[in-house]
């Protein structure tokens, strides 16, 4: 526990940044997670719309700094990929 005063602000500020960054590589896990799941199910349809959706979160993460924007990139590639296989 820290004893200065800017050391326990920087710890309440962290805390809060935490749950904020949390939310948002939960929100690429669970969209990238749905894109995978539509195309093992070869549902071309519904997985172009995840795939945006999953873009998205992507671009917002990289732009706040939350994930580097060639981690997003990368994702982005391997997703949009996986799904232009499908028929």
């Amino acid at each position: 526990m820290p004893n200065i005063k800017s050391a326990m602000k920087a710890m309440r500020q962290n805390v809060r940044r935490r749950a904020v960054n949390l939310k948002a590589l939960e929100a690429i896990k669970q969209t990238a997670k749905q894109v995978r799941k539509f195309a093992t199910a070869n549902n071309k349809s519904e997985a172009q719309k995840a795939l945006s959706s999953a873009f998205a979160a992507l671009d917002k993460a990289a732009k706040k700094h939350i994930v580097h924007k060639n981690t997003a990139s990368r994702k982005k590639s391997r997703l949009a990929a996986m799904v232009g296989k499908l028929k």
